[in-house]
């Protein structure tokens, strides 16, 4: 299952099944769970900590050091979790001292080829980055977000869970849960509605559709100053968690939100 050309630290630490293609490099003090697949050409640096049944491929770059100026050569960590694929030419660095040292990517994800991902980003599970997309440091995307082709998030900004991005997009704030945006004219998103056939997609209820819909009408289309709006919500934001979830995103939001 190892080439015999790939090179393998003696610290490294592989689990049965594990197969490594020819010219890979695996650092030191390395760990990859069972049955992942690492392609050709693979580098794979100390501090990455990879779970079972990942598939990495060609030229993925994994675990480098943070792209910071104040970065010093600190130990930092890359933690990747289970069945997530990485395609061609992929660039995952570790975290920074000053972010909390680790850089998270979580399970079930699709990061297609040239995806970037910074330090001391979060994933969480069921994303997909397509092709080209890019986020700086710090940022977090929350569970089955879409991130459209060449999708670039500045730092510090938040992906809600279930939105969607257009191709092309500069996310400049946080972008909220639930919904779909795209740039129409330039790389500036706008709303477009919430993403009822991703949603329908993960057998949310026509119930919690149509709350969130009505909840968005409020957010985004009434004309109301934020507090204002959140406040109008009222027994809507009780009796779904889907627009609870929406609500304290938007709340909680120190970058700003894209309204």
């Amino acid at each position: 299952m190892i080439d015999p050309q790939a090179n393998i630290a003696p610290n490294a630490q592989l689990a049965p099944g594990v197969s490594v293609g020819p010219f890979s490099v695996i650092g030191d003090e390395v760990e990859i769970g069972a049955n992942t697949v690492i392609g050709s050409h693979v580098v794979i640096r100390p501090g990455t900590v990879i779970g079972p049944g990942n598939r990495i491929f060609s030229f993925s770059s994994i675990g480098d050091d943070p792209q910071h100026a104040a970065y010093a050569g600190e130990q930092t960590s890359l933690l990747i979790g289970a069945g997530n694929t990485i395609r061609e030419f992929c660039t995952l660095n570790r975290g920074t001292p000053e972010g909390g040292g680790v850089t998270r990517i979580g399970d079930r994800n699709i990061l297609m080829a040239y995806v970037h991902i910074a330090h001391d980003c979060t994933i969480g599970d069921n994303c997909v980055l397509v092709n080209g997309a890019g986020l700086a440091g710090h940022v977090t995307v929350e569970d089955h977000a879409i991130l459209s082709g060449f999708t670039l998030v500045h730092q510090f900004c938040r992906i809600g869970a279930h939105s969607m991005t257009g191709a092309g997009a500069i996310c400049l704030y946080d972008v909220p849960p639930f919904v779909m945006v795209a740039a129409v004219t330039g790389n500036t998103p706008t709303l477009h509605g919430i993403n009822k056939r991703g949603l329908r997609r993960r057998h949310f209820s026509t119930a919690a559709i149509a709350a969130l819909g009505r909840a968005y009408r409020v957010i985004f289309r009434s004309g109301l100053e934020l507090h204002n709006a959140l406040g109008q919500l009222g027994a809507l934001r009780e009796e779904h968690a889907e627009v609870r979830h929406l609500a304290d995103f938007m709340q909680s939001s120190v970058r700003g939100v894209l309204r």
